[in-house]
């Protein structure tokens, strides 16, 4: 398994302007991994020198050129499938069974897909005054700025430079420093399949410094960031200077409603799914479960029995069903939602501390967390992000939307029940950009994702990301010779 630990500029593998490094940690014991260079503002300053040079020749490629380089792509991720989900799970501590079936398979599906859409971008004919002809052509936007996060660095890291490569940009991409080396390796295949220099840069660097320099950077046309509010917040301001385009995929506090019809075994193995998949590390993780009292009991008894059961180990295992979080700083910030929880007075089901298994010990471990809280507490309004479940139950249809609809954020949002105008009346009336009606958390490259409030703007995947790495051109052509332009003399 080859792990990389240098910036990629201008298609060249180097080390940081000022020689410092970042220490790459494993979250299952605390182990160091490697050292890789730590990007600051100068280095950041060359990539968007690279990708602005590099863009010309770029964008004058043809859809189909530019598709089938992506398609390559995803034919080597293919080939190196189980590299690059080793690679995963050792820097993020997501489970092995997890990396192998999900997330490579989600990577490689995406760049497919986009390499797909790349030569299928289309204008409009509009119908205007008599005499003359108005079309509309969508054109690349140029150097696009990433920012990924640390929880699906490798399936983000599709999201991200797939749709804005297919549509003519380059890219200057800032993985997390907590998780670059899956994103890292994706840039040295896309260099072995053909990628020009220029097109891809990666600069692994801290928020404070590599983050808001490409920000702030005159000559990147958008940022796009995936990440919490506070930060999508500080992006936006940075980003003012030349009035660049953002689009932001945020936080998010998911409800995930329980109806008094539900098919209750369903509900309980598709809640789970929701909140302890990737160990809560998700932004569309269905945090906050709203159950019908008539059927809550029931719920949590077998609820609580799953959580119980879940394997917690070693993210290399294959019967590992839940590894450890991705950072110790996280996972102390997951253990004191577990305090906040007790202070308020909310009933701990199960979980709230970490693992007590000696093998664990060093990693950054918490244990499936269930807590019953009223849904005005902190742990019902701020994001966990961290395997940590609160449960509220509901009287009526109005109580369910009441509390569904209580935070700020608007990501996504689920709900279980057999009544279809039920189904409908939710999904049309929930505060959230996504809604799973029976199900949780399916995504997929042609499927649009995004949120609405506190959990950003613009949205990934599907035609709609095209349209977010493009801008339009109106063209008014004269086609009549007998009309004179207005100032004839």
């Amino acid at each position: 398994m080859q792990v990389l630990n240098k910036l990629l500029i201008n298609g060249s593998w180097v080390d940081s302007v000022n020689g410092k490094t970042i220490d790459i940690i494993n979250p299952h014991d605390n182990s160091l991994i490697t050292k890789v260079a730590e990007a600051t503002e100068g280095d950041v300053d060359l990539a968007v020198d690279a990708a602005k040079s590099a863009f010309p020749e770029w964008a004058a490629k043809t859809g189909s050129e530019r598709g089938l380089l992506l398609l390559k792509l995803a034919d080597k991720i293919e080939e190196c499938a189980e590299e690059l989900a080793q690679l995963e799970s050792l820097d993020t501590g997501h489970p092995i069974r997890d990396t192998r079936n999900l997330d490579v398979k989600r990577t490689a599906l995406c760049f497919r897909y986009f390499g797909g859409m790349a030569d299928k971008l289309e204008g409009a004919t509009i119908p205007v005054d008599e005499g003359f002809l108005n079309f509309t052509t969508r054109e690349p936007i140029g150097v696009i700025g990433q920012i990924v996060p640390w929880n699906f660095p490798l399936m983000f890291t599709s999201w991200k430079m797939a749709p804005a490569l297919a549509a003519g940009n380059t890219i200057v991409i800032k993985p997390s420093e907590i998780t670059p080396l899956s994103t890292l390796r994706i840039a040295e295949m896309m260099l072995e399949v053909g990628f020009p220099a220029g097109v891809v840069n990666v600069v692994v660097g801290y928020g404070h410094t590599a983050g808001s320099r490409l920000s702030e950077h005159e000559d990147v046309g958008k940022i796009a960031f995936t990440g919490s509010t506070a930060t999508g917040q500080r992006i936006v301001q940075a980003s003012a200077g030349n009035l660049k385009k953002v689009q932001l995929e945020l936080g998010g506090k998911g409800a995930n409603i329980i109806f008094e019809d539900a098919d209750i075994n369903q509900v309980v193995g598709g809640s789970a799914w929701a909140i302890f998949h990737n160990q809560g590390q998700a932004c569309i993780a269905g945090s906050r479960i709203i159950i019908h009292e008539s059927i809550a009991e029931e719920f949590c008894e077998k609820f609580v029995a799953l959580a119980k059961s879940i394997c917690i180990g070693d993210p290399s295992d294959p019967k590992t069903e839940m590894g450890p979080l991705t950072s110790r700083l996280h996972q102390q910030r997951v253990l004191e939602y577990c305090v906040i929880a007790k202070e308020e007075g909310a009933t701990i089901l199960c979980g709230g501390k970490e693992p007590s298994t000696p093998s664990l010990v060093d990693g950054f471990y918490v244990e499936p967390t269930i807590v019953l809280a009223k849904y005005t507490d902190r742990v019902c309004q701020e994001e966990v992000f961290g395997p940590f479940v609160s449960i509220t139950t509901f009287k009526n249809d109005d109580e369910a939307l009441e509390i569904a609809n209580s935070t700020q954020y608007g990501l996504g949002a689920g709900l279980w029940t057999k009544d279809i105008g039920r189904a409908h009346y939710f999904a049309r009336e929930m505060h959230a950009g996504m809604v799973w009606v029976n199900c949780y958390k399916r995504v997929h490259p042609a499927s649009p994702f995004g949120g609405v409030g506190r959990s950003g703007y613009g949205r990934e995947m599907g035609f709609e990301v095209m349209r977010e790495y493009t801008q339009v051109k109106s063209v008014w052509i004269n086609v009549d010779a007998n009309i004179p332009p207005f100032y004839k003399r």
